[in-house]
């Protein structure tokens, strides 16, 4: 397959308005569906802090955009799309909790500002308003396709819990010894499933009534998240400060056995493998110093791990291509289709 080369400032122009056309669609919906709610002291504005702290919504884009290539309209789609994005965000909270994070789209962590139990509160409430949101699809979709957006939530949920666990295991069980095989088979669970996979899948299923069948998205979704994930993780460590909205080097300091740390400790000489297990890994993040994250970034930088970790992303977004073409083929031909297709561009362009 022969791939024209975008520029970046086009995919930016052609991906960039529409992620904020429905950025800001489903943010309204998510407000007027929490605003429709019994009033809660201590939890709504928690619950609506982070959804209106903005994000890039890609993955209710996603599903929306796949639902109308298919024949399906935003109405059908806001409230799945919408409870996406709000458990998405109820993630985020989460996350933040388990990681230590400080920062989260510029501004302090919920838990930092509010104290951990408000916040681990809000988080359970933000995945139970994002299920609650879910009820609407009865009456539009009709009782057999809105039970299958449900099943769908509930394999989507079971693979991002069960890879978020594998990850919290390896870090406090101190497990190095990873090839990228294992961390594309975490990022396929944890990320890939929730972020790309099943709003693929809930679009189609919703545009398509459950006529598309649905398997090639599991592919798609596989390399279009895979390449998501090593950008998010590469920006993690490189990208621009002023622009990343999250702690930099958050990453290192975590622990997190990203392909770039992997590479790291198969490169380099058994003292030094050893020094960066004992002397940083094993060490509680309250112990993990900036010196520290910025020897082990300038290791990276030595021994081709940054490098690697984008040829790594190269060959997956040549895959994506290809797997999108096999998805989407019986898609109608439009602006949605193409937003989609140049979204595969736009994982890896992206600097924020």
């Amino acid at each position: 397959m022969t791939l024209t080369a975008v520029p970046r400032s086009a995919v930016i122009d052609m991906v960039g308005p529409v992620l904020d056309d429905i950025g800001n669609t489903v943010r309204v919906a998510i407000n007027n569906h929490l605003n429709a709610q019994p009033p809660a002291p201590w939890l709504d504005n928690l619950v609506a802090d982070y959804p209106n702290r903005g994000g890039k919504a890609i993955r209710p884009a996603l599903c929306i955009a796949t639902c109308r290539a298919f024949g399906g309209t935003l109405p059908e789609a806001i409230p799945s799309a919408a409870a996406i994005e709000l458990l998405h965000n109820a993630f985020l909270v989460h996350d933040d909790i388990e990681d230590g994070s400080e920062l989260r789209r510029g501004l302090g962590t919920l838990h930092a500002t509010e104290g951990l139990p408000l916040a681990l509160n809000a988080g359970d409430a933000m995945m139970l308003e994002a299920l609650s949101m879910l009820r609407a699809n009865r009456q539009l979709l009709g009782p057999r396709t809105s039970d299958r957006v449900v099943q769908e939530f509930e394999v989507m949920l079971r693979h991002t819990v069960r890879g978020q666990a594998v990850e919290l295991g390896w870090q406090r069980d101190q497990v190095v010894d990873l090839r990228p095989d294992d961390y594309l088979d975490l990022i396929i669970r944890k990320t890939c499933w929730y972020t790309t996979i099943h709003p693929l899948r809930v679009g189609a299923l919703i545009g398509g009534r459950g006529r598309v069948p649905l398997e090639a998205f599991v592919q798609f979704g596989t390399y279009l998240g895979a390449a998501f994930q090593i950008q998010d993780d590469l920006l993690n460590l490189v990208g621009d400060e002023s622009r990343y909205g999250k702690e930099l080097l958050g990453d290192l300091f975590e622990g997190k056995r990203t392909l770039m740390l992997n590479h790291l400790l198969g490169e380099v000489d058994d003292r030094l493998r050893a020094d960066i297990i004992n002397g940083f890994l094993a060490l509680p993040r309250s112990q993990r110093t900036s010196a520290d994250a910025e020897r082990i970034l300038d290791l990276m930088h030595q021994h081709g791990s940054i490098d690697f970790a984008r040829a790594f992303a190269g060959g997956i977004k040549v895959s994506a291509f290809a797997s999108f073409e096999v998805a989407f083929a019986d898609a109608q031909p439009g602006p949605d289709r193409a937003f989609v297709r140049n979204i595969i561009d736009f994982m890896l362009d992206r600097d924020l």
